[in-house]
């Protein structure tokens, strides 16, 4: 791929990801406060949206087709067998971390739900190096040690975090929740990251959206087995007409926005694994998890205690100390490879006598 190429990817998939990150927690919280009980409901939504991934799919194949000309026609779909089955096992598990983060956020303020999620960071750089032998400086240690600690901290002080009417085992219920869903997506981006390194086909973008087509698919079917099991499509009519801001902003704009804005939260994520590693999409998921928490106060005036500010802290941090520490790898690796081709070039020249 093209630097440029690359470049552009990059910052469009990190502003698909800054939508979905900072406006997936906040449409959630919103269903919950206005009257929102149900947990599969809100985890079907993250996914639901998968269908408009369809829409770059046909302009990537009409494409391809108009290229080929008198070349054998490509088929729509890329994506073979090993590759399909590993992105239904990555979706079935996001199903699952779906469900585990709408539960928590049912019983946690967005802000805090937010800071407890910064922990992934440190999760991910464990799995990243066991699983794609991911290299690590003093800096991504710290950075992994500051976050893990700025989030701990929230533990030490949870009565004055409650939302109304909440009691502390709901509140405890919904922090080790919140905790165990950022473990296993910590777990999933790097198991996608190796699924891309692992299978036989080259990777291309349209490919990366067909995999995360599937993924959404099926967690997507995870989500509504539980929905269909625990009769979920049932209550949807009555919480619509029970919504404090009408049943028209129930569909249209809590249901259908949310299952939108989520999906460029997914689509942005597997495009940053794609374009830089399983880590740096990690990083850039933790790095927006401050605006998550500010947007929070603002919009739904959440506490912001003293804990929350130290944590917060910690985090920004750790972020600094990750940024800057890859910088100076980055500079110490050009100056090495500029060494050795420096060098390369001084080698003496002898002439071979035939």
């Amino acid at each position: 791929m093209k630097m440029k190429m690359k470049t552009a990817l990059v910052i469009i998939n990190c502003i698909i990801l800054a939508t979905g990150n900072c406006g997936g927690p906040l449409m959630m919280r919103l269903y919950f406060r206005n009257g929102g009980n149900q947990i599969w409901f809100p985890s079907f939504l993250q996914t639901a949206g998968f269908p408009i991934i369809l829409f770059p799919l046909l302009f990537s194949f009409f494409h391809r087709r108009k290229e080929e000309q008198e070349e054998p026609k490509s088929p729509f779909f890329l994506i073979k067998p090993p590759l399909f089955l590993a992105s239904v096992v990555v979706g079935l598990l996001t199903g699952f971390d779906n469900y585990l983060y709408a539960y928590g956020l049912a019983y946690l303020p967005v802000s805090t739900s937010s800071l407890i999620v910064s922990t992934q960071l440190a999760f991910t750089a464990l799995f990243a190096f066991f699983m794609v032998k991911q290299k690590f400086t003093p800096f991504t240690i710290n950075a992994v040690v500051l976050i893990t600690l700025g989030a701990g901290i929230l533990a030490l002080h949870t009565d004055g975090d409650k939302l109304a009417k909440e009691t502390r085992k709901e509140y405890i219920v919904g922090f080790i929740l919140t905790f165990a869903a950022a473990i296993l997506y910590a777990f999933v981006l790097p198991l996608v990251e190796l699924t891309y390194k692992k299978v036989s086909q080259r990777i291309s973008y349209t490919l990366v959206l067909e995999v995360q087509m599937v993924m959404c698919f099926s967690a997507t079917c995870f989500c509504l087995v539980g929905m269909l099991a625990n009769g979920g499509f049932k209550v949807i009519a009555r919480e619509a007409r029970e919504f404090k801001l009408g049943g028209s902003t129930y569909y249209c704009v809590v249901v259908a926005f949310t299952a939108i804005i989520w999906q460029g939260f997914f689509l942005g994520t597997i495009g940053m694994i794609f374009c830089a590693s399983s880590l740096v999409s990690g990083i850039v998921i933790s790095a927006l998890l401050p605006l998550t928490e500010v947007l929070a106060v603002l919009f739904y005036r959440e506490k912001f205690q003293a804990e929350k500010g130290i944590s917060l802290f910690l985090s920004l941090w750790g972020f600094l100390s990750y940024f800057y520490g890859q910088i100076k790898f980055e500079k110490k690796t050009q100056t090495e490879d500029q060494a050795q081709e420096t060098q390369l070039f001084q080698l003496p020249v002898t002439d071979s006598v035939a």
